[in-house]
């Protein structure tokens, strides 16, 4: 079995990845990283850099973690790829990044946090990034 973490270039998705190299640690399993942009997008803000993708491989290598990097395009909601994606492999635990949002962003935009905590039919890990200040 292996852990799957979305993952876009952001505190959020940043969390989910610490979280994810942990959780793959403790578990002694691998890790597969999902970067995924929405299909037809001439340029997307999820899809992560060279040098983001070249950090996140060292940090795993540094913790003795084998990464697999899935960096697909996806047509619907990036929940649906998540799920696809952890079925395919299998995933023991899903784990993804939560980001702030108002009661009316959410009622307006939905959420595929949401999605992926309540459709997964294996644990989902979501973890927030670490709040600075006051």
């Amino acid at each position: 079995m292996t852990v799957l973490v979305g993952y876009v270039p952001t505190p959020e998705g940043e969390a989910a990845f610490t979280a994810a190299l942990v959780e793959a640690r403790r578990r002694s399993e691998g890790l597969v990283v999902l970067n995924t942009a929405r299909s037809g997008a001439a340029v997307s803000v999820d899809v992560a850099p060279e040098d983001a993708i070249r950090e996140i491989t060292e940090r795993a290598a540094g913790e003795g973690v084998e990464l697999d990097l899935r960096q697909t395009s996806h047509g619907g909601d990036a929940a649906d790829e998540v799920l696809r994606v952890a079925r395919q492999v299998d995933a023991s635990v899903i784990v993804i990044g939560l980001r702030r949002r108002s009661p009316v962003g959410k009622l307006l935009m939905g959420s595929s946090a949401q999605r992926i905590l309540l459709e997964a039919d294996r644990p989902v890990l979501a973890v927030k990034p670490v709040q600075r200040g006051g």
